[in-house]
């Protein structure tokens, strides 16, 4: 069964119930014996699948693509911009 403890016991013991809790001893707050919250270990989310790749053979990079247009741009930073 799981542990209760009031209001005024988990403020003035809460250090030790958290680490109970994290060592997987869950607990239950309680409001005039009514229980309010139920204090469980915490579990990362699992991580995503990786997507790296998704989109290969969906397009192509040409060959020139890192010198694309480079006439263009250097006239254009020197001022030489066609009219």
């Amino acid at each position: 069964m799981t542990k209760q403890v009031n209001i005024h016991e988990a403020k003035t013991h809460l250090s030790r119930l958290v680490e109970q809790a994290a060592k997987g001893e869950p607990f239950i707050i309680a409001k005039a014996g009514k229980p309010m919250v139920k204090v469980v270990p915490f579990e990362p989310a699992a991580k995503p699948a990786s997507r790296l790749g998704f989109l290969k053979g969906q397009f192509k990079v040409p060959d020139d693509f890192d010198t694309m247009f480079q006439e263009e741009i250097i006239r254009m930073f020197e001022g030489e911009e066609d009219a």
